[in-house]
């Protein structure tokens, strides 16, 4: 179950961020989010684990910041993959790019944090 409110949220936020966020194509639909999250969330799951045990040692000296950089990184590969989820050049593509992982960093915190209490 958690599963599917996970993949929901995310696709409610990646479809915030294709409307709303400068530098993203706006006429993104409902479909084009599904598809998006439904790829945000293997790249999570595949490719965030070995980024995260590679970049390791630097977030460590960083204090945790060098994790931005990783979730930058998933995000940008779901944008690139993504069919009609793509950035449009208004502003510059990596910034756009970081303003989605941002978001979407957020998301994920909130996501976690209200699924805390359920464990204790």
């Amino acid at each position: 179950m958690h599963l599917i409110v996970r993949f929901v949220v995310n696709a409610i936020a990646l479809y915030l961020i294709a409307r709303y966020v400068p530098g993203f194509n706006h006429d993104a639909t409902v479909g084009t989010a599904l598809i998006a999250a439904l790829i945000f969330g293997l790249v999570n799951a595949l490719l965030g684990p070995i980024l995260r045990l590679i970049a390791f040692p630097l977030t460590l000296l960083t204090f945790g910041l060098f994790a931005v950089v990783v979730n930058y990184v998933l995000f940008a590969i779901t944008v690139w993959v993504a069919p009609d989820f793509h950035t449009t050049g208004a502003i510059n593509p990596w910034l756009a790019n970081l303003y989605g992982a941002l978001i979407m960093m957020v998301v994920s915190a909130l996501i976690r944090e209200a699924r805390a209490p359920e464990r204790r």
